[in-house]
């Protein structure tokens, strides 16, 4: 493999995104509503509060995925307050120690599910640090989760957000992802780091969606689609996701397209898109 190809963090699986959908139900019961719409596989942000929390919750986690069925596919880091506006931590210096057991605890938790992706929010911009420092951190840290977590089959991602939405978070662009991914593909010499496709966040920051495929096809390491703007199902906004998912087949790529949307409607409402684009469509079986 080059350095210039993506570990893609599954293969050709419709994975649900149970931070943002089925929030109808509590959290622990959105793994059974994910199963019953017919997903087979899911994905959250970091579930807890705390950077580490207690066995038991880990547990019940665990628990609640392996009795709905499910795969557990994708994992944020721990990224700090994200109700409060955080967006990361991973490019600050004094949120050492939470960072180091934070990762250790996903690794476990690779272990024991076989969760193959891990997004890493790169942290904004603070007052009184320098960002070159923080960039310096930043491009440690991810050196050090690309080494832990390839030792578990473990792809990192890289995520820029959108625009104006998440304070000065500086990976706005397809390019200032991509930029950070290969240096730490450079640093390490490790492939298991790669580009969180996500369409609203770069639609949000005006990137060509298509120019992005076709510049950094081998690079995409997973997707994720809500329309923009909005952040609603496809259909809600302007994005064309039969081209776009058509672009990016023909790119080769062959992981997973998580839904990560905020539903405008109960989320099993919801759905219908997918039937509208028959390579998602064969991905989810039809439930009654």
């Amino acid at each position: 493999m080059s350095a210039e190809n993506a570990t893609t963090t599954e293969t050709l699986a419709l994975v649900a995104n149970v931070s943002l959908l089925f929030t109808e139900a509590p959290y622990l019961e959105r793994f059974e509503r994910a199963a019953a719409a017919g997903f087979t596989a899911v994905e959250t942000w970091w579930p807890w509060p705390a950077s580490v929390p207690g066995d038991a919750e880990v547990d019940a986690f665990l628990a609640a995925i392996g009795s709905a069925g499910v795969a557990l596919t994708g994992l944020n880091l721990f990224a700090g307050d994200m109700p409060g506006g955080e967006r990361g931590i991973i490019s600050w210096a004094e949120r050492s120690g939470e960072f180091a057991a934070n990762l250790d605890l996903v690794v476990d938790i690779a272990r024991r599910t076989g969760c193959a992706g891990f997004n890493a929010l790169y942290g904004q911009r603070r007052d009184g640090s320098d960002p070159a420092t923080q960039d310096a951190v930043a491009r440690e840290r991810l050196g050090v989760a690309t080494s832990r977590l390839s030792e578990v089959g473990g792809t990192v991602l890289v995520e820029a957000l959108g625009r104006g939405l998440n304070g000065a978070y500086p990976l706005e662009s397809a390019a200032d992802a991509i930029a950070v991914v290969r240096q730490v593909r450079s640093d390490t010499g490790l492939a298991n780091i790669g580009l969180l496709y996500d369409t609203f966040h770069l639609a949000t920051s005006g990137d060509d969606l298509i120019g992005d495929v076709k510049d950094f096809a081998s690079l995409i390491a997973h997707v994720q689609i809500a329309d923009a703007p909005g952040r609603g199902e496809p259909g809600t906004g302007n994005i064309d996701f039969t081209h776009v998912l058509d672009e990016l087949w023909a790119s080769g790529y062959r992981g997973s397209v998580a839904c990560e949307y905020k539903p405008t409607v109960p989320t099993t409402d919801s759905l219908g898109w997918i039937e509208g684009i028959p390579r998602l469509a064969a991905l989810r079986p039809i439930v009654s």
